[in-house]
């Protein structure tokens, strides 16, 4: 299989002189940190504020937000055209680039010594921290730094526009010289480089303000995923910066001989592209699939709903999701942060320990060949993956599928509730239903798939659900 080149240069004369001075085998390149950049503060409605700045309370647990620009000069790389999980090769370098990034940091008696980064999503065009809606809670209430980057020009494009004066210069593309955003490997790779890590000494801007974390792990969903999964193959080896790395819901076959963590997170909708071609669990990779999930699901759409209201000045209280003009009600329920939460905590462990997360069923196929289907039960709900309560004891056919006119319907996936006649048959007496969501909880508990505040969350829910 060929994997295709990640940059091809086409730049003028004048710059390849400038090019071909400089080593290629080089590292990444060192960057310059500038700030933190003033701001006005969130909901406030200025465009002075920071684009994408949390929803999820933060002062209120002793955190801080902070925005910090990055430049410095990318290398561009070619992978090997007859191994597509063989580094690649530095093509060329110098390439100068000037962008954001936005640190979220814990009061340093609650700092737990691991800091989280995350690769920037802009599928749609808009600049948008996907796992910080999923899990940032989690990582406030456990104490994680946590750093997003703008790697990639589109995001640049969207939160330029927005605020022209305040992002004004940002670019990724070396003037225009660089494209298909090759130089975004070597951003990340910098901005994780720029945190200093326990027992180092800090030189320049030190964006963790005196933490210094044991771990760095990086994260990315969908679009982003994708691209860590090229990262990881053929780029981070070359100079490697992170002990761990989260792919969320994207990528393809991902090389699994070397040192860092590399766990696969993916709901039902991502397994349409990925179940034919399964990838085998090791000592450094895991996969994980989480039955009736959805690629873009409630709580996704509720903090995105946040983070939009906020932007403009509006009230973030009664945020639901939008209408999704698809041909069945969008967005399953099953909750895929409380799955994502607990591999937050298995990673650490897994970095600091090497005990390796607990082993998941893979969603169940009647075929793979010439186009994946799941089994289901006789009310839809697949088989197989990872059974929540939400799922496991359903009250509805949750999904990760959909149609519509509505060109991103199929990344929402479907929730129908059940008619009470169907409940009654399933579950004899609210009683009965809610020792069948504590029994399925507790055993997700024990098995290592969600954490036990998800489970209490869980049976709380049950508890208060009208019969």
């Amino acid at each position: 299989m060929r994997m295709p080149r990640l940059f091809r240069n086409s730049s003028s004369g004048a710059l390849i002189a400038l090019l071909v001075s400089l080593p290629l085998g080089a590292a990444v390149p060192a960057a310059i940190i500038t700030g933190p950049i003033p701001a006005d503060a969130a909901g406030s409605g200025s465009r002075n504020s920071i684009h994408s700045a949390s929803a999820i309370e933060l002062a209120a647990h002793g955190y801080s937000e902070e925005e910090y620009f990055i430049e410095g000069t990318a290398n561009t790389y070619a992978a090997d055209s007859q191994d597509p999980m063989a580094d690649a090769s530095v093509e060329s370098a110098g390439h100068r680039y000037r962008t954001r990034l936005v640190v979220r940091r814990p009061n340093a008696a609650d700092f737990n010594g691991v800091a989280v980064v995350e690769w920037m999503n802009v599928t749609g065009g808009v600049d948008k921290d996907i796992d910080w809606w999923q899990s940032g809670a989690h990582l406030v209430a456990n104490g994680y730094a946590y750093v997003f980057v703008s790697a990639q020009q589109m995001g640049i494009d969207n939160i330029t526009a927005w605020s022209p004066e305040r992002y004004a210069g940002l670019d990724a593309t070396h003037d225009g010289m660089v494209s298909g955003d090759a130089s975004s490997y070597d951003i990340f790779s910098a901005v994780a480089k720029a945190i200093t890590r326990e027992g180092q000494a800090s030189s320049g801007v030190d964006i963790l303000s005196g933490l210094r974390p044991r771990q760095i792990i990086a994260t990315g969903h969908s679009q982003s995923a994708s691209r860590l999964a090229n990262y990881l193959n053929a780029i981070h080896p070359l100079d490697p910066v992170f002990d761990g790395v989260i792919v969320h819901g994207g990528g393809g076959t991902i090389r699994d001989d070397q040192p860092v963590k590399i766990f696969k997170l993916m709901a039902e909708t991502d397994m349409l592209r990925r179940a034919a071609s399964p990838q085998p669990n090791t000592d450094t990779f895991r996969q994980w699939e989480v039955a009736g999930s959805s690629h873009v699901d409630v709580p996704f759409e509720v903090e995105y709903g946040k983070v939009r209201n906020q932007q403009e000045g509006l009230s973030i209280d009664g945020v639901t999701p939008r209408d999704s003009g698809c041909e069945l009600p969008a967005y399953s329920t099953v909750p895929f942060r409380d799955v994502m939460n607990a591999a937050f905590e298995h990673m650490v462990r897994w970095i600091d320990e090497d005990i390796a997360p607990p082993l998941a069923e893979p969603i169940q196929l009647v075929r793979a060949f010439p186009t994946p289907e799941f089994a289901r039960d006789e009310r839809g709900n697949v088989l197989g993956g990872i059974r929540l309560a939400e799922h496991a004891v359903a009250t509805a056919k949750n999904t990760g599928l959909n149609t519509g006119a509505n060109r991103f319907c199929f990344l929402y996936g479907s929730h129908e509730p059940f008619d009470a006649g169907t409940l009654r048959a399933l579950y004899p007496s609210k009683a009965a239903y809610v020792d069948a969501v504590k029994e399925t909880a507790e055993g997700n508990v024990a098995a290592g798939y969600i954490l036990p505040e998800a489970a209490a969350r869980t049976l709380r829910e049950a508890q208060a659900r009208s019969w």
